[in-house]
């Protein structure tokens, strides 16, 4: 029994209602929270897919692999609460299936013009990343949406990231007829970016992968371990490139 993952989900409901508060470490993770394109889920809202797993395994993940001081869990705002800006780096899930009104787009331009840098991540196909670049192109319509190369300075602040191996979600895999666990995806690994004037990094964009799976299932003997290592390291250079660049 995952006794750990059954006590999140218990207080999940609580941690989802809180309101904001302060920061309480150096750094200290915002999960994006949005109205759905698609609809309401019955157990958890879209934007928080993999939450509070996925939290916990990253935090403590930062804390054994970084010197930085990481708060134990995620803050979640909306693109209008004044408080996100106490919060410089922001994660986005399911953008494939996010409605962001015309406020929220402005709010998203202010939010990176003041030194935000966000995370987008777990989306697959062609019209969730249409729904993503749609949102993306209104907010920052002169900054194009690039492909990140395996030369950018994200990919070598810390860990030398491998773009070859494709971090699958949970619901992607399958025993294969040797026995082995496999993974069926939509199509290959995407990173893409948007870059400022000065060719800062504002906006990581994770296509056909699910880092946020490959934290929450850190502990599950089905997920491949070097994935969950993957991810990990993605993370660390995501953060750490946020807080040099």
């Amino acid at each position: 029994m995952r006794l750990v993952p059954l006590i999140l989900l218990a207080i999940s409901a609580t941690a989802l209602a809180e309101p904001a508060e302060d920061p309480e470490a150096e750094f200290h993770m915002a999960r994006l929270v949005y109205s759905s394109n698609q609809g309401q889920r019955a157990w958890r809202p879209w934007w928080a897919i993999d939450y509070p797993e996925a939290e916990f395994h990253l935090t403590r993940g930062l804390s054994r692999l970084t010197s930085l001081d990481v708060a134990a869990d995620s803050r979640h705002l909306r693109l209008t609460d004044e408080g996100i800006f106490d919060y410089p780096w922001l994660f986005a899930q399911q953008p494939g299936r996010w409605f962001l009104n015309a406020e929220e787009i402005g709010r998203l331009r202010e939010y990176v013009a003041r030194g935000g840098f966000v995370v987008v991540d777990d989306f697959h196909g062609e019209f969730d990343w249409q729904v993503m670049s749609d949102a993306l192109t209104r907010a920052f319509p002169e900054w194009p949406i690039t492909p990140l190369p395996v030369t950018h300075p994200l990919m070598k602040v810390l860990y030398d990231l491998d773009q070859d191996t494709q971090i699958p979600g949970r619901r992607h895999l399958y025993r294969g007829s040797s026995g082995e666990i496999e993974a069926q995806l939509w199509g290959p690994a995407e990173w893409h970016g948007i870059h400022d004037d000065e060719g800062r990094l504002v906006v990581a964009i994770n296509f056909n992968m699910d880092m946020g799976d490959a934290w929450e299932h850190a502990d599950d003997p089905v997920y491949p371990v070097p994935m969950t290592s993957l991810a990990y390291r993605f993370a660390v250079n995501y953060v750490i490139y946020s807080m040099t660049h």
